[in-house]
């Protein structure tokens, strides 16, 4: 008996490229497996409850079980698949929805087999808003064989719901093989941690461990694929990352499995409180310094997730707003490294009045080693402009921070102004340390279609930066990582004049995102009373900043964006010690 893992790739409510799918394999014997929701894309949100988007679902779901049901018989092939169970009230509304297995048989329609039991309610995942649970674990038999069934979440444990539905499902084996369809988003080390857990659970449940999870960037989530096969402590298979594939294993024989304890194991929520820092535990901390394999899961999945956002919304060219420092050159490079036949990629250096001639020189460097058209396009004379239009009409002093941030947005509107001129998507340049404490304009350099390194701490662009330089030749030239961050919006401006080194400030920054350190636990990991107050200030007064940002590529389990959701108006003493 063979197993098929089907780690697919479709755009959501791709309906005729889903049936094609489903279709063109419904000729090979096996037990084939496709992730959760595969017949609708995940996640959904509110479009599930759209009633446009359920006519075309439900319409596509009886042609389906219609296609399907006369087909010739074969007692040899079988499908489940991830879908939507809707039940409605005589008004047409939902009543419920539920995540379900689906099995299908050639020559049988559609059957409903299983319901997802714990819906995740955190960070980036509001199933219970949603999805009503299932109540009962799965089992399901097929050839002679008894096999148990899981949804994604299923496989891990809730001390918060306490609900454990690995246990429950152990508890009426024994099986086979057991059997889990997920949509399980990318984030860095985390296909480890899911072989992990998988490995425990073939212990449990003293048979093979089967997953197949799907790929895809929807938006900011990206989706690696990764699927794979454990019996035991034995890997049997694995799936490559960010591309679809099939993967094929014969049913193993039972192998030696240890005990396994009873309790509730730590869940993902619970992860999420995990600040990652150094292994060196001298003070005061440093971020976890990523090594080769996360370095290449990192740029993998930004690459990915730059090409399926484009091909999913019809862009085929891009722009950067080039500036000589290292968070445009690395943006710039991930995008050439990314580039597809067909596509088209140019960088825009806008120098001001403060631009070091460096920047020029750096900026022609790097397009010359990637091979990109380069256009200057000064704003010395616009800003000059705008600098005398206010002073002639309002008495105000036009200085400072007023006159640094005019030259920033003045950019924004020249780099989108040319995204207007070609049809070219903006790529973001800003980094998550940025982000987080609101050192960039808004309008400004936060302007942009999709954001590459907003999930990537500064330190971290410099460590993704050297390692695409270690394996992939010199790209990025050794002046832009080894000159001092600067805005080059004032005279000699360097970015440590307003903030922490980096290397204390991301760390910091960790803390405070994973929701596990205050302004007192802070101090207690060795930083300075200083800036610990100057980061948690900066840090909690600009929300509206964060809100109004471009989409960010997610890859670490807590980032800013679609799963961060904070008021923008509250108590600034909330984060004081």
């Amino acid at each position: 008996m063979k197993i098929l893992l089907h780690q697919t790739h479709h755009t959501i409510g791709d309906f005729e490229a889903i049936e094609k799918t489903l279709l063109s394999i419904l000729t090979r014997d096996g037990i084939h497996l496709f992730p959760e929701l595969y017949l609708t894309g995940y996640p959904l949100g509110d479009l599930c409850l759209q009633s446009s988007f359920i006519e075309h679902y439900r319409r596509f779901f009886e042609k389906l079980s219609k296609t399907i049901e006369a087909l010739p018989v074969n007692q040899e092939i079988v499908a489940l698949i991830g879908g939507l169970e809707y039940e409605f009230s005589n008004e047409g509304v939902p009543n419920s929805i539920k995540n379900v297995i689906f099995e299908i048989k050639p020559g049988h329609p559609l059957k409903q087999i299983y319901t997802k039991r714990l819906l995740p309610n955190y960070d980036i995942f509001d199933e219970q808003k949603y999805f009503t649970a299932g109540t009962q674990p799965g089992v399901w038999s097929w050839n002679g064989k008894r096999f148990g069934l899981m949804v994604c979440e299923d496989m891990w444990a809730s001390s918060f719901h306490k609900l454990d539905p690995a246990m429950d499902l152990a508890a009426l084996g024994p099986f086979d093989a057991v059997l889990n369809l997920s949509a399980s988003p990318f984030n860095v080390g985390k296909a480890e941690k899911r072989r992990d857990r998988a490995r425990t659970l073939s212990h449990l449940f003293k048979a093979p461990f089967f997953y197949v999870n799907r790929v895809g960037a929807e938006d900011e989530i990206l989706f690696d694929g990764a699927s794979f096969a454990v019996n035991g402590d034995e890997t049997l298979v694995m799936g490559p990352i960010f591309a679809a594939h099939t993967l094929t294993i014969p049913l193993p024989p039972k192998t030696d499995y240890k005990p396994v304890g009873t309790e509730i194991c730590e869940n993902t929520w619970e992860s999420l409180f995990e600040a990652r820092f150094s292994v060196d535990k001298s003070l005061p901390r440093r971020l976890h310094v990523w090594d080769d394999e996360e370095c290449h899961q990192v740029l993998e999945g930004l690459k990915f997730s730059l090409q399926d956002y484009a091909q999913k919304n019809g862009f085929k060219k891009f722009v950067v707003a080039l500036s000589g420092g290292m968070d445009s050159a690395l943006a710039l490079t991930i995008a050439k490294l990314s580039l597809a036949s067909g596509q088209e990629l140019e960088a825009v250096y806008m120098p001001g009045n403060f631009s070091a001639p460096l920047s020029w020189e750096l900026s022609l460097q790097i397009c010359q080693k990637l091979g990109i058209k380069l256009t200057s396009l000064p704003i010395k004379f616009l800003h000059s402009n705008v600098k005398m239009a206010f002073q002639s009409n309002f008495p105000d002093a036009f200085e400072g921070l007023t006159d640094e941030n005019v030259q920033s947005r003045l950019r924004g509107m020249l780099i989108y102004t040319r995204s207007n001129q070609t049809g070219s998507m903006v790529i973001n340049t800003s980094n998550k340390s940025e982000i987080a404490v609101g050192y960039s304009t808004q309008y400004g350099d936060s302007v942009g279609a999709l954001s590459l390194l907003g999930d990537l701490y500064k330190s971290e662009v410099y460590r993704l930066a050297e390692w695409i330089n270690a394996n992939k030749g010199e790209l990025i030239p050794k002046g832009i990582i080894s000159r001092a961050p600067s805005a080059e919006l004032r005279e000699n401006q360097k970015d440590e004049d307003s903030l922490p080194p980096y290397d204390r400030l991301d760390a910091m920054l960790e803390g405070i995102l994973s929701f596990r350190y205050n302004a007192q636990g802070l101090l207690s990991l060795g930083f300075y009373e200083d800036e610990v107050k100057r980061v948690f200030h900066l840090y909690s007064k600009t929300e509206y900043k964060r809100r109004q940002f471009c989409p960010i590529v997610k890859i670490k389990s807590k980032s800013f964006g679609f799963g961060y959701r904070v008021p923008i108006s509250k108590n600034p003493g909330l984060y004081q010690a």
